[in-house]
Order: C-alpha cells, then structure tokens, then sequence
C-alpha cells in the first residue's frame, strides 16, 4: 500500500506540472493537457505492462506493479479530469465537440497503450 501511495503521489504532481505547462503554453479550447496526458499515460502502461509481465487477473501483486502500474501511472493519467473537461465543453454549447474528444481520448488512449505494448515486445 505504501507503494501505491508514494506512486500516486509522484505521478499526481507530475501531471499537474504537465498540465500546467501545456496549459501555459496551450490557450485553444480543446483540453489537450489532458488530452497528452491520458494517451502518454497509456503508452506507459501498454509498454511497461509487457516490461513487467503483468497478467491483468494479478497486476497489484508485486510492489514495482503496485507502484508504477496502479500507484504512479494511476495518479499521472485521469479519468474524471476528461470527463470534467467533457462537461465544459458541452456547458459551453459545444457537445459534439465534447463526444469527440471523448471519443478520440479513448481511440488516441487505446493506440498508444497498443504502440507502447508492440515496442516492448519488439524490444524483447
């Protein structure tokens, strides 16, 4: 438990300082800090899940798992920080826009978690 705590600890500030950042340099209306994160989260995963061997029925039983897996990747990336960003756009009038990114945050999150698994296993 420690380790998933200090992971998601790590991985929570990270994405806040990514997200500052793209937010800093990024002023359109399409949440692409996000955006960037949720689908480099989901390379990292794809890519160490085969690094580690995870076998998804058992993926929090060993510590390295346990931290970068659930505790790291699952602070860095988020789910409900979409779906507010979702909410935005659709309060704004825009909810085509919002199904859209949605819909091409979990295509984009689907590819690089797919693009992230293939290196590893090209890599051995």
């Amino acid at each position: 438990m420690i380790f998933v705590g200090l992971g998601g600890g790590t991985g929570s500030v990270l994405r806040w300082w990514v997200g500052k950042i793209v937010g800093e340099r990024n002023h359109g209306s399409f949440p692409l800090g996000t955006f960037l994160i949720n689908v480099s989260g989901a390379f990292l995963i794809g890519y160490l899940s085969v690094l580690f061997s995870v076998d998804w029925r058992d993926r929090f039983g060993t510590a390295l798992n346990a931290g970068v897996l659930t505790g790291f990747l699952g602070g860095y990336t988020t789910f409900s920080s979409m779906q507010l960003d979702a909410e935005k756009l659709t309060s704004q009038g825009r909810s085509q826009y919002a199904i859209g990114y949605l819909l091409g945050s979990v295509a984009a999150g689907l590819v690089a978690a797919a693009l992230g698994a293939s290196l590893a296993r090209l890599q051995g």
